[in-house]
This record gives C-alpha cells, sequence and structure tokens, in this order.
C-alpha cells in the first residue's frame, strides 16, 4: 500500500486489519452514514471539488469532493475510468434529493487480503428515528456529527430514507443497511437498538420529610 492510502484509510486500525471500506461499528451506538457507490467523476469546469458521478447505468449524483480526495484526484486517479467510491450521503428534506461527500476511493489491489466482493451501491446508517412516515414509506434518521475540535458541541443532520419501520420507531437508535436505488435511499434491512438514554423516563425523586424540633416543646 503506498503511504498516501496508508495515511489516509488507515486512521485506527493497520493494513492486514483493513478488509472492506466500511468497517464494523466501534460501539453499539456509534452514529454513522457511510456508503459505496461505483461511478466516474465528472468534475466541474468551474471547481475540481465539485461536479457529479455518473454510475453503470447512467444515473447522475451531484457530489462534493472532501479533503486529501482532491489530491488524489489530481495526481492518482484515471477520470476516464469508474471507480469505487467512499462516500457520505446527505438529502434534502423537502425535496428528497440526494447528494454525496466523496471521502476516499476503495482499490483493494492495495489491501492486504480485502473483502473480494463489497457490495456496492451498500449504505450504513446509524441513528435516531425521528419520524416514520407509513403512508409516504418515508423514515427520517438524525445523525449526530462527531467534533472537530475538543470542547466543540455535536452537530447533527437529518437524512431522508425509502421504507417502512416496525412498531414505534421514533427516538430508538436504529443500524439500517441501505441500498441506492436510482437516486433515492431504500431500507433494506433494520436492527432497533433501543430507546436511547436522553428520552427514557425517569421516575421522580421521592420527598422525604424531615422532623423538625420544636424548642417550645422542651421542658
Amino acid at each position: 500500500m503506498s503511504p498516501f492510502f496508508q495515511r489516509y484509510f488507515i486512521a485506527k486500525s493497520t493494513a492486514n486489519n483493513l478488509k472492506h471500506p466500511i468497517g464494523e461499528p466501534s460501539n453499539p451506538q456509534q452514529y454513522r452514514a457511510i456508503g459505496l457507490i461505483r461511478g466516474q467523476y465528472q468534475m466541474s469546469p468551474e471547481k475540481i471539488n465539485r461536479g457529479y458521478l455518473k454510475d453503470p447505468q447512467g444515473n447522475t449524483i451531484r457530489v462534493v469532493v472532501l479533503g486529501k480526495v482532491i489530491s488524489l484526484i489530481r495526481k492518482h486517479l484515471d477520470l476516464t475510468k469508474d471507480h469505487l467510491w467512499v462516500v457520505y450521503p446527505r438529502t434534502q428534506l423537502k425535496t428528497g434529493e440526494l447528494h454525496l461527500q466523496i471521502v476516499g476511493v476503495w482499490q483493494p489491489e492495495k489491501v492486504t487480503n480485502p473483502d473480494p466482493n463489497p457490495s456496492e451501491r451498500y449504505f450504513s446508517i446509524r441513528g435516531e428515528v425521528v419520524s416514520c412516515d407509513r403512508r409516504q414509506r418515508v423514515v427520517i434518521v438524525k445523525i449526530k456529527q462527531k467534533p472537530k475540535q475538543p470542547g466543540e458541541k455535536p452537530r447533527f443532520f437529518k437524512l431522508k430514507l425509502q421504507g417502512i419501520l416496525p412498531g414505534n420507531p421514533q427516538k430508538h437508535f436504529w443500524d439500517l443497511q441501505v441500498c441506492l436505488h436510482q437516486d433515492q435511499l431504500v431500507i433494506q434491512q433494520a436492527t432497533d437498538l433501543g430507546l436511547l438514554p436522553q428520552h427514557q423516563k425517569t421516575k421522580p425523586l421521592l420527598k422525604t420529610s424531615k422532623k423538625v424540633s420544636n424548642p417550645s416543646n422542651k421542658n
């Protein structure tokens, strides 16, 4: 693996441990929204970090390229070919329009013992369900982002997904396996990981009566 890929993809692991670009959650209630999509990056004439991904079926999705991937695009990738991109999804809640943030490229030939068949168009969405409209088959999930600086308050964003969930899913933390169908994020599997602590009802503290001595009763 080249030093660039090792620095970029291996933050908390080693090259031998990295089998798949989307690893296992670090804890049961780890928030995340990340996926894989194959396509050709079509750069905007105005800015190198903005453009579209064109998938093998001819669908196009608006994208923004983040961080060190810009250098990767400039110096290492043949943009006339399709690549398997690691992306963060974002959706407009009103329109449902999907756009992606490109954060990496998966190149298994540069990894020791990689997963031979990574699921393309697969997304791992983990967060709090804040809305579930069964009639419209729409689920809204709130994702908490890790603070960029120590002491900074965490930020949140919401994703609009297609599908339905059982029971009363709101205020629960869900692990969602999602597939990109054309330009829609569709729920394939869902696991309820329970009611989030901030929504759990706590029993009120019982008031305890204190005995007060009355000086007038003393001899």
